[in-house]
């Protein structure tokens, strides 16, 4: 497939009832981060034209959910093998869309695939419970339901992959989704989904567009969840829209990740765990390593190590043989710089990197950056800064490193290196995070429930808790024998107050 052409033959579609449209809605440029070059244009999905998605949904899911479980698992795994035979293009499309590199594209899409064929099996085996009577003779459950339609809006850093989690979770709970894709990734998304053709038409959906699709998204009546990744500023209004009509939401906003280095640790392997936790994707990661507490009596030995793993990264566009594609767009890029400047003035010292590489003049490249010096106090440890940069503050214990690494409005994952048992697990007990990763960074499991704390959100991705935010849990007693229960009418008068 001729991924350029495809791109411009998707230019200014919505995947409604199972096939592409023409949006009457307004256009943007879509732009090659590595190039610059205008590859295609998104549309602003109408509200009309959401509506109609929106209606066409919920006919689906009625549909979807009248199937049996095994029936629905098949065709999930329909989708799994379908996904995997594009994923060259798929790849492609990403990388030149996004900007990340070839290899990052093609592992995102087999994250995809596991994720689906984890769904279609779990969801057919986790129905609900049968509990223990209060009663004789009688049956007492709760059963699992679907939420109905359910709005997906996806960041532009994990596109395939957060879209798939979120995805094959809620269709593995009975429900139909509508898409709503980052600006950035829209064509990417729209080329994946020709994988989703063996759900009926309407389930899956997409509808591209800035805020204004979003929003409307959010807000519809016929919408009946959500799932939102970004910021947390949009995060938090798209809470509140939810919170008016009691809409179930589950919110991944901004991450400000530790991660701790003990004298146990190899150096050289812990430089590598933090070089790839920190530059993974040009640093546009939610969990990536934003904030690395080393301690001082490997402090100097462990900067020089980092800053060899950095200076070693090949830049270049994400279709050659690279280590570290561009960042997405522009904006991005100068929003990064603008983060990294702030740090540089308040006294953080450039070990290697802070600028641009040599060589690449178009394109939204940025250097792999290791900073030392830094302070508790510095912004660039206080806030996300959501670029290549490994921000490094000398620590003289753990009990410090803990301090610091619970001293964030964010609490989303975090990271310890060390040997020492005891070591690791006051990191887990004590850490105030959703997830810690000890010598294995940015480790995910289809199993495992993925999601934070404090501004990073609330709910949980992958695992069954993945599947209950997508389900409701409804309450079932049944008495066979249709007998009279105690303490109907009328009331013994022993059991009167006995004032009487």
């Amino acid at each position: 497939m001729d991924v350029v052409a495809k791109h411009r033959d998707l230019s200014g579609k919505l995947y409604v009832n199972g096939g592409f449209m023409e949006s009457a809605g307004e256009r943007y440029p879509v732009v090659n981060p590595a190039t610059e070059e205008v590859i295609g244009e998104i549309a602003e999905a109408t509200p009309n034209e959401i509506d109609v998605a929106i209606d066409e949904a919920a006919a689906a899911q009625r549909q979807w959910w009248s199937m049996s479980g095994a029936d629905r698992a098949t065709i999930m795994h329909q989708v799994t093998q379908a996904t995997s035979a594009m994923n060259a293009v798929l790849a492609e499309s990403l990388t030149r869309e996004q900007g990340k590199t070839y290899k990052e594209a093609m592992d995102e899409i087999g994250w995809c695939a596991s994720a689906m064929s984890y769904y279609a099996e779990v969801s057919r085996q986790e129905g609900g419970r049968v509990h223990g009577p209060s009663a004789p003779g009688q049956l007492h459950m709760t059963i699992k339901e679907p939420l109905g339609v359910v709005a997906t809006i996806v960041p532009f850093n994990y596109p395939y992959l957060l879209l798939f989690w979120e995805v094959a979770a809620a269709v593995g709970a009975g429900n139909a989704v509508v898409i709503k894709p980052s600006d950035y990734t829209s064509l990417s998304t729209l080329l994946l989904m020709e994988a989703f053709a063996p759900l009926p038409p309407g389930l899956v959906q997409c509808v591209t567009g800035r805020g204004v699709a979003g929003a409307r998204l959010v807000a519809h009546d016929g919408v009946h969840g959500v799932a939102f990744t970004g910021s947390v500023k949009t995060a938090q209004s798209v809470a509140e829209t939810c919170a008016r009509s009691f809409k179930p939401v589950l919110i991944e906003a901004s991450g400000n990740d530790p991660f701790i280095v003990m004298p146990s640790a190899p150096i050289g392997i812990a430089a590598r765990g933090v070089a790839f936790a920190a530059f993974l994707n040009a640093g546009q990661v939610c969990t990536s390593a934003e904030r690395i507490y080393v301690h001082e009596a490997v402090h100097d030995a462990f900067v020089e190590r980092l800053a060899g793993e950095a200076r070693a990264l090949r830049i270049g566009n994400g279709l050659g043989k690279v280590d570290m594609g561009p960042m997405v767009s522009a904006r991005e890029r100068d929003r990064y710089e603008a983060i990294l400047a702030r740090a540089i003035a308040q006294g953080a010292q450039v070990v290697c990197g802070g600028g641009r590489p040599a060589g690449l003049n178009r394109g939204w490249f940025t250097d792999a950056t290791v900073l030392a010096g830094v302070t508790p106090d510095m912004e660039i440890v206080n806030d996300e800064s959501f670029g290549p940069v490994a921000p490094i503050v000398k620590v003289r214990d753990l009990d410090e490193a803990i301090l610091l690494a619970n001293r964030s409005r964010f609490g989303l994952g975090a990271n310890i290196y060390t040997k020492d048992l005891a070591e690791a697990m006051r990191a887990v007990n004590e850490i105030q995070s959703g997830m810690v990763w000890v010598n294995v960074p940015l480790l995910d499991n289809d199993a495992v429930p993925f999601g934070g704390r404090k501004l990073s959100g609330h709910g949980r991705e992958l695992g069954i808790e993945g599947l209950d935010q997508f389900r409701h849990t409804k309450m079932v007693l049944i008495d066979p024998e249709i007998r009279e229960q105690q303490g109907w009418f009328p009331y013994a008068d022993s059991e009167a107050w006995p004032g009487n």
